[in-house]
């Protein structure tokens, strides 16, 4: 390799300690970007990409669209309304409630695909139910945090209309290719999950335990009545994407029109001021930008800089050498960096930036690396003690951070190495 090509790896390092450290993100990864083109003499490939992720006209509808709905969801309370729906059937289940949250949580988490944002409506009712029926908290907290990466087959997700634009293919196509394997994650996770509980003992709670919970814990802001309109609304564009994109070809149309409709819906069911739905709708339009496209603007400047260097050439002509070694690294890779920074999205987006393109050069496609890498890349978001998602639901929880990861982790491990297995 290069002279630059090992600075490239010193400056990788540097961002892994930056993230660690919860530096801001999209400066980290724009930063470490911008310098790497700089030392390869090449300054405009970082500014030139930049200018080109910005106005990536596909990903900006997928992605603006999703956000806003999701926004207006949770203002009008729609997103409290489906899980106090779902929740309703699960008190008698004893420890059987373990692997049922982690399941309606990922199928909450395709209609929510924000992993906080599901976490913290779905904890909010599913922590206190889990611990009534004799469940510790930190085993709750865990079933809710196993389903959040549930998402992955969701239209809203971005990380699908990425690697659907990389692989020039439908994004309801890549869905549909990789949809076998994220269920069965979930379902490995979930079961998983379940043994672990038994083996720590997590359905006998102590009295201590169950004290601290409920001395600390603030159990408001919880709904009385479901409004079976509202439960539904979170789902609505999910449903006109399936149907339409498998046996209603009349309505097939793209993400952003599906989010519209679900959004008016919404406004119809929860009655409220369209003036103030209408701001709060593009104002979730502006946060998916700033947030979402902010990351995948920055990741691909990161990306340019390891080019530029001449890194991303040498790491492709290492897995041009074997199948086996490109099918850990997209694994493996995606799920040790997600682990450890606490961003599935850093991870994920930086990976298929860089290498995924070049897939068919080392023996796979451009989907199943991009799909692989998408999962792999949530999962170890998963079992990550400073994700956020982890954060929030260990507040709710009233427990430790590591007290829930150390519950996901070995199911989380036990399923990476199974995708890696199988994906091909």
């Amino acid at each position: 390799m290069t002279l630059t090509a090992w600075i490239a790896i010193a400056v990788i390092l540097v961002t892994v300690y930056c993230l660690i450290k919860r530096y801001e993100t999209r400066l980290v990864l724009f930063t470490a970007g911008l310098f790497l083109c700089c030392i390869a003499m090449k300054p405009m490939a970082a500014l030139d990409q930049f200018a080109k992720s910005m106005a990536n006209a596909s990903l900006i509808m997928a992605i603006c669209s999703s956000m806003g709905f999701a926004y207006v969801v949770t203002t009008t309370g729609c997103d409290k309304n489906l899980v106090k729906f779902l929740a309703a059937p699960l008190n008698k289940l004893g420890i059987l409630l373990i692997p049922a949250t982690t399941i309606i949580t990922s199928f909450i988490n395709v209609a929510i695909p924000s992993a906080s944002g599901c976490a913290a409506a779905v904890g909010a009712t599913f922590i206190p139910v889990m611990i009534r029926a004799g469940i510790r908290p930190a085993a709750a907290g865990a079933a809710v945090l196993m389903g959040t990466f549930g998402s992955n087959i969701s239209p809203g997700t971005s990380h699908n209309s990425v690697v659907a634009k990389i692989a020039n293919m439908d994004m309801m196509d890549l869905i549909s290719l990789h949809t076998p394997y994220s269920i069965a994650m979930v379902l490995i996770g979930a079961v998983g999950l379940t043994i672990v509980c038994l083996i720590l003992r997590d359905n006998k709670p102590t009295a201590k335990e169950l004290e601290d919970y409920y001395t600390s814990a603030d159990h408001s802001g919880g709904i009385e009545r479901i409004n079976p309109l509202k439960a539904i609304a979170p789902l609505v564009p999910l449903v006109i994407l399936l149907l339409g994109n498998s046996y209603v070809p009349v309505i097939k149309m793209g993400v952003a029109q599906a989010m519209v409709i679900g959004a008016i819906f919404a406004l119809i069911v929860s009655w409220v001021n369209p003036q103030q739905f209408t701001k709060d709708f593009f104002k979730g339009m502006g946060e998916g930008y700033g947030s979402v496209m902010g990351i995948i603007i920055t990741a691909g400047v990161f990306a340019a800089g390891l080019k530029a260097t001449g890194l991303i050439d040498a790491f492709v002509e290492v897995l041009k050498s074997s199948n086996e070694i490109a099918r850990w690294g997209g694994s493996f890779g995606p799920f040790i960096m997600a682990a450890i920074t606490g961003s599935g999205d850093a991870a994920t987006f930086a990976f298929n930036e860089a290498v995924t393109p070049h897939a068919a050069s080392f023996g796979m496609p451009i989907p199943n690396l991009g799909a692989m890498a998408l999962i792999s890349g949530q999962m170890g978001r998963t079992m990550s003690p400073i994700a956020g998602v982890v954060i929030v639901l260990s507040g709710l929880a009233m427990v430790p951070p590591i007290q829930l990861v150390k519950r996901t982790a070995i199911p989380l491990i036990v399923g990476v190495v199974v995708l890696a297995l199988t994906i091909v």
